[in-house]
Parts: structure tokens; C-alpha cells; sequence
């Protein structure tokens, strides 16, 4: 049964919009740090009480960000979820993995860096607008979505690793040049992810108000696709 994924979608949307907020909040307090450990790194001895200030803002912004991160991840979730569930109505026989994975797949090791994206696709192709036999649209939203994601991960984790492991004003001072670039690419990732959240609704939608002539037939039906020939 098809479910409205329209409220999860704005909710979800508004919360990637938040992390993109707090991924703003935290470029500040990066360059905040950056000044202050650069001009420390360069002898001013005199900065030390503005760099216990700007590590304050710098835990405050990383405070932010993992509580947008950890709410919007249970909302995209759920949509995520929704749209897999409707898509199996629009194309019961178009996706090579099942239900449980639309959740399963982000949580699970290794796999986790291709699952979703091969879901998200199957998802796509089977909200297409037009029959069932009409060419999927483009997945590049979804595969630009998908790479700065990624790169986003991994980038932030080499940040963080940089960061942790400084002891030096000049060491910390090149590792925020890492914080910063992955901070930045979070943030396309997220307005990447808004545009997919919002256009795969809006074609669920579409699609649903196609009517029934919209949705497969099962494998071997008369006149569908496995049927003919």
C-alpha cells in the first residue's frame, strides 16, 4: 500500500538544511582556530587566551553538528524507508535488495559504501513517471549525492584523525586546512541531498498520480514486460 513520504521528506529536508546550518556554524569556529594557531605558530605568544576561546567555540560547533547529524539521520531514515516500501508497489520485481536494507545496509560494515546507493537507485528507476517500460530518468543527482557523501566521510574522518593527533599550534594549524575542506564538502553533500530527497518524492508522487496503469505487473503477467514473447 502506497504511504505519503511528503511530511517525512520536508521534515528530513529541514533537517539537512539544519546540518548544512550547524556545517556553517563550524567552518566559523574553524577559521576562528586557523587564525589563532596560525598566529601562534608564528610567535604571538599573546594569542593563548583568544586559543582557549576559539577550542571553546570549536567544541561547541562539533557539539552542534553531531546532534543535526543524529537527528537527521533518523528522520532521512525513515523516509528512506517509506519510499523503499512504495516503490516496491510501483515495481515489485526492480529491486535487488530487500525492505530491511533500506535501514540495514547504512549500518553494516563495508557494504555500507555501495547498499544504499544501489537501493537508492532501484528506488529511483521505480518512481520514474510513465509506464514501467519507459526509460528510468538520469541517476546523476543521485550518483553526485552518493560521491560527495562518500568523500564527505572520508574526509571527515582524516580531519578528525589529523586533529586528535596534533600537539603543535603549526600541526594543529594544518590539520584545520583538512577540517575545513571536509566541512565544506559536507556541505554540498547535504544540499545534494535535499535536491534528492525533494525530487524523488515529487516523482513518487507523480508516478502515484498516474493511477494504476503506473505500476508493473507482476513477472509474467500478460502484456508486461516478462510477458511478452
Amino acid at each position: 500500500m502506497l504511504r505519503s513520504p511528503v511530511t517525512l521528506a520536508w521534515a528530513a529536508a529541514a533537517l539537512l538544511g539544519l546540518v548544512i546550518a550547524t556545517d556553517l556554524f563550524a567552518l566559523w569556529a574553524d577559521f576562528v582556530m586557523f587564525d589563532v594557531t596560525g598566529a601562534i605558530a608564528d610567535g604571538a605568544l599573546g594569542e593563548l587566551g583568544r586559543a582557549r576561546q576559539a577550542d571553546r567555540l570549536f567544541g561547541w560547533a562539533g557539539y552542534a553538528q553531531s546532534a543535526a547529524l543524529v537527528a537527521c539521520v533518523i528522520v532521512f531514515l525513515c523516509w528512506f524507508h517509506r519510499v523503499r516500501v512504495n516503490a516496491e508497489v510501483f515495481r515489485p520485481d526492480g529491486h535487488s535488495k530487500s525492505r530491511g536494507w533500506a535501514v540495514g545496509a547504512w549500518f553494516t560494515p563495508i557494504v555500507n559504501l555501495w547498499y544504499p546507493r544501489r537501493i537508492a537507485l532501484d528506488i529511483w528507476d521505480a518512481s520514474s513517471p510513465g509506464t514501467p517500460w519507459h526509460r528510468p530518468r538520469p541517476h546523476g543527482l543521485v550518483n553526485a549525492w552518493w560521491t560527495l557523501w562518500i568523500i564527505s566521510l572520508v574526509a571527515d574522518r582524516a580531519g578528525f584523525q589529523s586533529y586528535r593527533k596534533a600537539g603543535t599550534a603549526a600541526e594543529i594549524y594544518d590539520a584545520l586546512i583538512q577540517v575545513i575542506s571536509a566541512d565544506l564538502v559536507d556541505i554540498v553533500a547535504a544540499a545534494l541531498a535535499i535536491a534528492f530527497v525533494l525530487r524523488l518524492t515529487g516523482m513518487q508522487n507523480e508516478k502515484a498520480l498516474q493511477g494504476p496503469g503506473a505500476v508493473s505487473p507482476p513477472v509474467g503477467a500478460v502484456g508486461g514486460p516478462a510477458g511478452v514473447g
